[in-house]
């Protein structure tokens, strides 16, 4: 349904039904391996197509206003794309019967919260066995360079990401699939993707990644606040977490992130669970001097403290849900 916000409420509260179906399922299955041998998996298409078009237009010996121009027609093509498809899809889904349950189906798929938790439990199992693997398992979470990293960084590392990824992997994609239904969903995962692969300021991406960062930030700016909410919240229900503390250090140090959203969930993380985030990190070889989070906590954590935030993760997507549901029963009753 595209325009989910408006009249009949009836159809808003079905999107409900199957944003909280699709969460569900995500839950229970994830993506499985075997599925996504045989058919690719629609986030790993659209980096393929996001791929191929870095490397057709963005030729490095163009001016940086070419190259900006080719951006912003690479965000146009891999965005409208996918839009226009997936509203064919739910359109279709919508003239059967067991339509709803096929496209609870596919957005499952675009959601990350059983994907994102497995991976970062491997990394505090991995710490508990040493640094190496440890180093190992959180390379494939976060963009520094793992072996810049001692084991407080992993951990820190580690934490930050399940802040950073409950925002723009799990809040975000059923926020625009409320506000546009399906084709919201896969737009806002098409342009993350794009963002993730072509959004960083390297030479090579600072000219042709721009608009595409620019959007990332503006579809994430209002999600990223409710997912720093939702943080706040589920410290109340979580052991030795402080919802007040995490409320302080949102307010407080949410902005100094250079992200001009990810600080407000790391910031409510940092704040709830009494550690300290960011600070100095190293990207490409270089150390870039970030601000600390919550920086009257200790930097030195390890394993135990990535499985607060995991407990933290858990709650909180908890937390989501059970106030989608408290809007879905309002609408029906």
């Amino acid at each position: 349904m595209l325009i989910a916000w408006l009249p009949p409420y009836n159809g808003f509260a079905e999107l409900v039904l199957v944003i909280l179906m699709a969460m569900a399922l995500d839950t229970l299955i994830g993506d499985p391996p075997r599925l996504y041998r045989v058919v690719p998996h629609p986030v790993a298409a659209i980096g393929r197509l996001v791929g191929a078009l870095d490397a057709r237009w963005n030729d490095p010996a163009l001016g940086d206003e070419i190259r900006r121009q080719r951006g912003v027609t690479l965000a146009i093509v891999v965005t409208a794309g996918p839009f226009a498809l997936a509203w064919l899809v739910g359109y279709a889904l919508g003239q059967i019967s067991w339509g709803w349950l096929l496209e609870a189906l596919l957005a499952s798929a675009l959601l990350s919260f059983r994907g994102l938790y497995d991976h970062v439990r491997r990394v505090a199992e991995a710490l508990d066995d040493g640094l190496g693997p440890a180093q190992a398992a959180v390379g494939h979470i976060v963009g520094r360079d793992p072996a810049s990293l001692d084991a407080h960084g992993v951990a820190r590392a580690a934490i930050e990401s399940t802040a950073e990824n409950f925002a723009d992997g799990t809040v975000a994609p059923v926020f625009w699939y409320l506000v546009f239904g399906l084709p919201g969903l896969v737009a806002y995962k098409a342009i993350n993707t794009m963002d993730s692969m072509v959004g960083y300021r390297t030479e090579r991406h600072a000219a042709f990644g721009l608009v595409t960062a620019k959007l990332d930030d503006a579809l994430n700016y209002i999600p990223a606040r409710i997912a720093g909410g939702l943080i706040v919240a589920a410290a109340m229900f979580t052991p030795k977490g402080l919802s007040s503390q995490a409320l302080k250090v949102m307010l407080r140090d949410g902005g100094k992130h250079r992200s001009p959203n990810a600080g407000r969930p790391e910031a409510a993380m940092a704040g709830a669970l009494s550690v300290a985030l960011s600070g100095p990190r190293q990207y490409n070889g270089q150390v870039m001097d970030e601000p600390w989070l919550g920086e009257e906590f200790s930097a030195r954590i390890g394993a135990v403290e990535i499985r607060r935030a995991l407990y933290l993760f858990v709650v909180a997507c908890l937390v989501n849900a059970v106030v989608i549901a408290a809007i879905v029963t309002y609408l029906i009753a």
